[in-house]
């Protein structure tokens, strides 16, 4: 039999841990977690460049110093495995006042995932950048292993419900936390390589850049996923420490 209070610990700490993936999940299959706020276009030469830019974008081979250019001129939105442009649907570039502008997106393959980074973004020459390199390389696995971590709770609570125990509750507190601490530690990698990026390639002029609602969502599954884990935690040392009380009585 499990007291009220184990019962409601439990409840709580699966909602928690259930917005928690959810937001998680949302986060990683977003491309809001850094976004650029580009100066309106003037003049025929800078429409010929961005326009340029923009094909080289879509359709070039991949290359961090072409597409970082593309976006800070382009409304750019950057995530884990996304990268987008915002430019005018019509055909005729910024010729048309109030044209309507439409996200174009790419994404990063796998093998993209994986590659090195440069001391000078697009400069094979300068050598590579250990600490972009392994941020860059962080900030794609750690959510997916945070990912597998609630997973494999979630199995281990499921067979835990059809046995009737509460004694795999500490282990699922302990995954929860692990899977917490993995996802603070993707947001941190994320920003630490952003702040690297842009040392290394210095923002245009009028050119403005800023976290995005994805990056947030990941921050905020962070803590959700530790207070499950207190939660579960809680309830398995409180149980184990009742039912040993209960069994020396009975004994005595």
């Amino acid at each position: 039999m499990v007291d009220n209070r184990y019962a409601t610990a439990l409840v709580i700490a699966c909602v928690l841990s259930l917005l928690a993936t959810v937001y998680l999940s949302v986060a990683v299959g977003t491309q809001h977690w850094y976004q650029y706020i580009s100066p309106s276009v003037r003049g025929e030469a800078n429409v010929s460049e961005l326009r340029s830019l923009h094909e080289e974008f879509m359709t070039g081979e991949f290359d961090e110093k072409t597409y970082s250019d593309t976006l800070f001129r382009l409304n750019g939105t950057v995530g884990l495995w996304w990268r987008c442009v915002l430019v005018p649907a019509s055909a005729h570039w910024y010729r048309e006042p109030g044209a309507k502008l439409e996200l174009e997106c790419r994404n990063f393959t796998l093998p993209e995932q994986f590659t090195p980074k440069y001391k000078e973004p697009g400069n094979h020459n300068s050598g590579e950048d250990m600490l972009r390199t392994y941020l860059w390389r962080c900030q794609f696995l750690l959510p997916l292993v945070s990912l597998g971590l609630v997973v494999l709770a979630g199995l281990t609570g499921f067979f835990a419900c059809l046995c009737r125990s509460l004694t795999p509750t500490l282990c699922i507190g302990v995954l929860h936390l692990l899977a917490g601490l993995c996802t603070l530690a993707t947001v941190c990698c994320y920003l630490a390589g952003m702040d690297l990026l842009h040392r290394a390639s210095m923002l245009p002029d009028k050119v403005d850049g800023s976290l995005g609602w994805s990056l947030y969502l990941a921050l905020i599954s962070s803590p959700l996923h530790m207070m499950a884990a207190a939660l579960l935690v809680w309830a398995a040392r409180s149980h184990s420490q009742n039912y040993y009380r209960m069994t020396a009585y009975r004994v005595a």
